[in-house]
């Protein structure tokens, strides 16, 4: 039987964010969803969604999932570029959820079926200065929380990212106004963080699994000066050292030191990671499912990192959909050589536009059994929350300089 695809419909909603979601339902009436957030350029993807694939995509069987993938991002010329791909990951998202529901069974089941029992997650712990960080990261242990990134404020700085003076969570994007300006001072960064590191893993013990996030900020040379300051620290990774397109660079900071790194969430394709997989010059690919299109493209990338052994470890923060959190952990569940999953967990009212199957235990996420994604929305709900402009923040240095944010 040919399944063909009916309508493609694009929903922006805004319960505490901005969420661009992809409705594709079929000629049988089976409703397909995916994630098409792009923080900061949302409406940039659904407009790509909206006026040049959704047209493409009427009449097209909808259970020929990689001839679409191939047909959308071939056949476009144009290519690459998260813009492109959010929209072709949304699509492949749509028509994963949609296989699932038709055959009856979760989307891990058509990925080969479960490689492991449940899927490891860390979260995010701040604090503007030690004793908060440290609260932080307990209000997570006692959540169930097994791995933590620890981000801390810098003395001298009003702004640090990852952090907000007195805020109970982080949230970078600011609503109206245009982007807010953040001074970044490298070397008072690079004399405080390895301190506070050195600080949280004494009062943690050697079994909490500890993260941190540089956000692009050094040049090579400061990354492996910052690495080997920490290698008795015995981080699960450091994260994003460096700016990610500079990737021969990295050989640099690698040469320096033990400690894992981890890169990626900006990239897109498998062509993006090809040279930090090949020459192993990281532990972790955080490249996000639907950033990087979508379920068929992101198996590709990781079974590429699987013969290098990089582990697969998706960014996935609150700033894409549980569509794309659940799409992220069937692929976990069903692969190999993945590492852990980011998840920061969501604002109440997004639980009131999307009602999601995942579940967290003990420091695990499962995406449930629910066939497809496991994810529905509630179109509804999502009316009650229009789009309200947001900007992601940028960096300068002291001397006024943009930095990399």
């Amino acid at each position: 039987m040919t399944r063909l695809i009916a309508s493609v419909d694009v929903l922006i909603t805004s319960p505490s964010r901005n969420f661009v979601t992809l409705k594709i339902t079929t000629e049988d009436g089976i409703v397909g969803w995916g994630d098409a957030t792009l923080n900061g350029r949302e409406l940039a993807v659904a407009a790509y969604l909206r006026d040049h694939l959704a047209p493409a995509l009427i009449g097209r069987d909808a259970d020929r999932i990689e001839d679409t993938w191939q047909f959308l991002y071939r056949g476009a010329y144009w290519r690459r570029g998260p813009v492109t791909m959010a929209a072709i990951g949304a699509v492949d998202l749509a028509l994963w959820d949609i296989k699932g529901k038709a055959l009856g069974v979760p989307v891990y089941q058509l990925l080969g079926g479960a490689a492991r029992d449940k899927v490891l997650t860390y979260t995010h712990a701040t604090g503007w200065d030690l004793p908060e960080l440290l609260d932080s990261i307990e209000r997570r242990r006692e959540q169930g929380f097994r791995a933590v990134r620890a981000q801390s404020g810098v003395p001298g700085l009003d702004k640090v990212y990852g952090v907000t003076k007195g805020a109970a969570s982080y949230e970078p994007a600011g609503r109206g106004g245009g982007p807010a300006e953040e001074v970044w001072d490298t070397s008072a960064y690079l004399r405080h963080a390895p301190k506070v590191l050195h600080a949280v893993r004494e009062h943690v013990g050697p079994e909490l699994k500890l993260l941190h996030d540089v956000h692009h900020r050094l040049t090579p040379t400061e990354a492996g000066r910052l690495a080997r300051s920490l290698e008795d620290v015995d981080l699960f990774w450091l994260e994003d050292v460096m700016p990610a397109e500079n990737q021969k660079l990295l050989r640099a900071v690698r040469d320096q030191t033990t400690v894992p790194l981890a890169i990626g969430e900006v990239f897109n394709t498998i062509w993006d990671c090809e040279q930090l997989l090949s020459e192993r010059l990281i532990d972790y690919i955080r490249t996000a499912v639907v950033h990087a299109g979508g379920i068929s493209h992101v198996r590709k990338i990781l079974a590429l990192a699987e013969v290098y052994q990089v582990k697969g470890a998706p960014h996935g923060p609150s700033d894409v959909s549980p569509v794309n959190l659940s799409a992220s952990l069937h692929v976990g569940l069903a692969t190999t050589n993945f590492g852990i999953q980011e998840y920061m967990g969501y604002d109440p009212l997004v639980s009131e536009v999307f009602r999601s199957s995942f579940t967290f235990e003990d420091g695990y996420l499962h995406p449930g059994d629910e066939p497809g994604l496991g994810v529905e929305i509630d179109e509804e709900a999502a009316a009650r929350f229009p789009y309200s402009p947001a900007f992601l923040p940028i960096a300068r240095d002291l001397d006024g300089t943009m930095k990399d944010w």
